[in-house]
């Protein structure tokens, strides 16, 4: 019989009997499901090796040529770092601020985190306060958005192909490649075996769960983003100004437009990115918020399913406010064509961040906490590829 380590489930707060894992095999909850740990094989070593990776083409990323926008014999071209610069000069400094944070200060400081708690490990040491950079470390993580960004880069190209001639500069594919190996680094994160591996105690007694005031936080965070959402669609997110004529675009007149002109895929992940991810996540939450303040005891793995898929997908709304960001950076020939941003950028990332906030004050434990045992469960082990 394996030796088992008990653990306290973090979505729905139940004891779980842990076993030694293998190489490839997997531990989840019983009862909610919830992903308890992963045992790669060598994930320290590679960790390590992908975190050097991925530093040595994030900084590959700055010094270079990003994009360039050709038209009318006029050339802009940008660079990661002025692209930020561009839209601080604009008077929109919060978006400038947000994008560095999530595209390059953030995802930097995760993985100078990784670097530090392993790379003293291969020579039998524990880095100081490594428990409080664990802490911060996966606080940190849902606001990474290196691979979001990407994906509002090429829509961007997109959108405006068809307007002027499109120049990839080393940097862009230097950030392809940093957003690859950033990537599988994360895969091979796991939580639990990182603490164990640093001889850092689980936390096994979570703070008292305390229903009224996590509801109550849910709530402000949800009426934030309800309000922040009506200037969102009603407001312009950007204003193309071409040969002295200004033409605003709202997020559906935008999507609209794209469908419009035959750029059905781009329109279809805009109107999800931006219009239903947002609703659907705002809906998703009253309903669970609901469930927990009338105490409803029914469909317990429906909400749980339902709660994870939102903490998920919705970062993945901020598509739309990197591709106002890039458009912004990228088109600014003078009078012949340039784009600025609408006020609804600003309310728009609003609405992504606290419908954010929103999930992480939800407190998941709340949907098991009527029928809440004592007693440890064995977790289920499966097999996963190596």
């Amino acid at each position: 019989m394996s030796k088992s380590t008990t653990l306290m489930c973090h979505d729905c707060h139940h004891k779980v009997n842990l076993p030694t894992l293998t190489d490839g095999q997997e531990a989840v909850c019983p009862r909610c499901g919830f992903q308890l740990s992963t045992l790669y094989h060598n994930a320290q070593q590679r960790i390590i090796a992908l975190s050097c990776t991925s530093l040595i083409f994030l900084f590959a990323s700055l010094p270079y040529v990003f994009l360039s926008f050709s038209a009318n014999g006029q050339l802009q071209s940008i660079e990661l770092l002025s692209s930020f610069w561009i839209l601080v000069d604009k008077d929109y400094g919060f978006l400038a601020l947000l994008q560095v944070f999530a595209v390059l200060i953030l995802p930097a400081y995760v993985l100078l985190s990784l670097l530090y708690l392993l790379l003293p490990q291969s020579f039998g040491l524990i880095p100081p306060k490594a428990n409080w950079v664990v802490k911060i470390l996966f606080s940190l993580l849902p606001w990474t958005m290196a691979e979001i960004f990407l994906i509002g880069v090429l829509v961007s190209l997109i959108k405006i192909m068809s307007m002027a001639d499109i120049g990839l500069g080393i940097s862009f594919y230097t950030y392809v490649l940093f957003t690859i190996s950033m990537t599988m680094t994360l895969v091979f994160v796991d939580k639990y075996q990182l603490k164990k591996s640093l001889m850092l105690e689980d936390q096994q007694d979570p703070s008292p769960i305390t229903p009224n005031l996590s509801i109550q936080k849910t709530w402000a965070f949800l009426f934030t983003s309800v309000i922040l959402y009506i200037p969102a669609n009603i407001l312009p997110i950007m204003h193309t100004r071409f040969l002295g004529s200004d033409q605003a675009n709202t997020i559906l007149g935008g999507v609209i437009l794209l469908w419009n002109t035959g750029s059905y895929p781009i329109a279809i992940i805009i109107f999800i990115a931006s219009v239903f991810i947002p609703v659907a996540k705002i809906i998703i939450l009253c309903w669970l918020n609901y469930s927990i303040q009338i105490n409803q005891h029914q469909a317990k793995n429906v909400r749980i399913l339902c709660y994870r898929i939102t903490e998920f997908v919705g970062r993945w709304s901020m598509v739309d406010v990197f591709v106002v960001a890039i458009l912004v950076s990228l088109v600014q020939l003078g009078n012949i064509m340039s784009i600025v941003p609408g006020h609804a950028a600003i309310a728009f990332c609003g609405v992504v961040i606290f419908t954010m906030f929103a999930a992480m004050s939800f407190e998941p434990r709340l949907i098991w906490h009527a029928t809440e045992s004592p007693h440890a469960g064995e977790s289920q082990v499966c097999d996963q590829p190596k």
